[in-house]
Order: structure tokens, then C-alpha cells, then sequence
């Protein structure tokens, strides 16, 4: 005799099963390095939303290296045809895996950083690069390409690590990198740290500048909050207005951003700035105000260097 099984007693068993999952004791769980074994510091890491298994990274002096097994074997993939090995930012389009583009410098300005080379674009996955321009706007800080047309690409130019330079700023390309427009800029000592677009409007973008600058003897990280600060355009960079509601309002310095994917209201920064104003800031209504919701220091630990927030 065959016998049906019960409907309830099924939702019974997924509802039990589902709770035991969530409610599990996450300590149990261990990280395990993922390598390469040789490349230098981790500078910054991509996935491949079409393909799961796929990881770039870039380190801040060994390059960009490409995994293919979810991290258990690594190849380098920038030798033979970057100009520096010092890698700020990788973002590959999500409508084609096989095109990526990489900002050269790392944006952690360590007194021995080595000095960012423009921008390198690749077509088919990384095997081969063409270098697509910005050589002199120094480090490099953020690439973003529009989800829609990978040949909108946006890139925050923090700028030379060791002096001033004209070519900081915001920069944007229509057209692959074959031209670029320099579409916001504050001055020759203040670049940008990062940039976000908005989920689901990629002509709502966001930029952190920052006024950032290596000497012999100390770092520039920061200055008055006229010179640093989060801007915001909504028409794809033809205007920017400053976000101020809520921000520090005297010094400020390197912000990360980001925003929420599951609620684009939602926009972080991780803000350094002085103390009881320095940490975790939040808006809910796409940066027209911010609540401070966390001044944990640790959260700006060596901030020139590890400043970083993930929704």
C-alpha cells in the first residue's frame, strides 16, 4: 500500500529544519586562506556574478591574480603586460564576464606605495590587457561599471601619493575607455577615495573625496570638511550637490561607501574624522541626512590604509 505523505507534517519537518539552520552555532565554523601564497598584501577582491567560482584580486605590489576553482588555485594574469604591479581597485561587467577592468595604485597610501599606471581594460577574462589611459592621476581608489552598458565606467582618482596633482578627481568614460571626461573635481589636493551607484538607477552616483597625501616624515589624511565629503549626482555626473546633514562638520577625512542592495534608500560611510565623530554613518533616505551609528574606533584603525565598509 502506497501512502501519501502529510502536507502538514512535511511544513512541519522544512519549518523545524529551516530553524535548526538558522539558529546554528556559527563559532563552530573556521576561516582558511585562500592564497595566492606569494603576490604581496590584498588590496582588492572581485567575484564574477555569472560565474561563482570565479575571483580576481589585486595586491599592492604582485598584480592581478585570477581564481577559477573558488580560491584553491590562483594564476597570474597582469605580468607581461601592466606597467606597475600595484592594484587599487577590479570590477568585472556584469553583463559579460569576459570584460574587466582594472585601476592601477593601491589606494592604502603606505609610505613605500608604489605608484598607480592609469587604467588597464581586459576582453576576454583577463588573458590579454590594453591600457585605456588616466597614466597621471596617480592611485587609484575605485572602478565602477554601469550594469547596463559596460562601456560606462566610472573611476575616483585619489591622485599621486606624494604631491599634488591636477589630475585628481571623478572620471568617466562612454565609450570603453577610448575617451574620458573628468566630471568632478575639488582641487589639485583632494581626490576620491570611492564610488558607488545606485542599484537599479546607475545615473545616481555617489563619490567620497578625500584629501590624501603621503610625505617622508608623516601622511596628509584629511582637512576641513570643505575640501573632503560625499557628493552625489543624479543625472550621471553632469551635476553634484554635497551631502552635509549629519556629516562631520569641521574635519574629515578617507570615507568608504556603501550602499544596500536590498534597499537602495539604504546608503554606509565609514568616515575618519576625530574622535567621537569617526566610525560608522547611515542614511536612509539616499544621503539627504545621516545618523551616526557607530564612533568604534576600530572601524577607522590606520584609516589611510584599511578604511572599508560592505552592506
Amino acid at each position: 500500500m502506497n501512502f501519501l505523505p502529510n502536507p502538514k507534517l512535511l511544513f512541519l519537518s522544512f519549518f523545524v529544519s529551516s530553524i535548526t539552520v538558522l539558529s546554528q552555532d556559527f563559532d563552530a565554523l573556521q576561516y582558511r586562506t585562500v592564497g595566492p601564497v606569494r603576490g604581496g598584501r590584498v588590496t582588492t577582491v572581485t567575484g564574477v556574478a555569472m560565474q561563482p567560482n570565479t575571483f580576481y584580486l589585486g595586491a599592492s605590489g604582485g598584480g592581478v591574480w585570477k581564481s577559477e576553482d573558488y580560491g584553491t588555485t590562483w594564476n597570474n594574469v597582469s605580468d607581461g603586460f601592466f606597467d606597475t604591479p600595484s592594484i587599487g581597485a577590479i570590477q568585472v561587467a556584469e553583463n559579460d564576464p569576459n570584460i574587466v577592468y582594472v585601476g592601477t595604485g593601491s589606494d592604502g597610501l603606505r609610505s613605500n606605495v608604489i605608484s598607480g599606471k592609469g587604467v588597464y581594460k581586459s576582453i576576454d577574462a583577463g588573458k590579454t590587457w590594453e591600457h585605456i589611459g588616466l597614466k597621471n592621476v596617480g592611485q587609484i581608489g575605485a572602478v565602477e561599471i554601469d550594469p547596463m552598458n559596460s562601456n560606462i565606467v566610472w573611476v575616483a582618482a585619489i591622485g599621486n601619493a606624494f604631491k599634488s596633482n591636477p589630475e585628481r578627481g571623478v572620471y568617466k568614460t562612454a565609450d570603453g575607455g577610448k575617451t574620458w571626461e573628468k566630471v568632478l573635481f575639488v582641487s589639485d589636493n583632494v581626490g576620491f577615495s570611492d564610488i558607488e551607484l545606485l542599484p537599479g538607477n546607475p545615473n545616481v552616483i555617489y563619490a567620497a573625496a578625500w584629501k590624501g597625501e603621503r610625505k617622508p616624515w608623516t601622511i596628509i589624511s584629511g582637512g576641513p570638511a570643505a575640501e573632503g565629503g560625499i557628493y552625489k549626482s543624479v543625472n550621471g555626473g553632469k551635476d553634484w550637490m554635497k551631502l552635509e546633514n549629519g556629516l562631520p562638520k569641521d574635519t574629515i577625512g578617507k570615507i568608504d561607501l556603501a550602499v544596500s542592495h536590498a534597499n537602495s534608500s539604504i546608503l554606509y560611510a565609514v568616515i575618519e574624522a576625530p574622535q567621537g565623530e569617526q566610525g560608522l554613518y547611515k542614511s536612509v533616505d539616499q544621503g539627504k541626512s545621516f545618523e551616526h551609528v557607530s564612533d568604534d574606533k576600530r572601524l577607522v584603525n590606520r584609516p589611510f590604509k584599511c578604511t572599508l565598509v560592505v552592506p
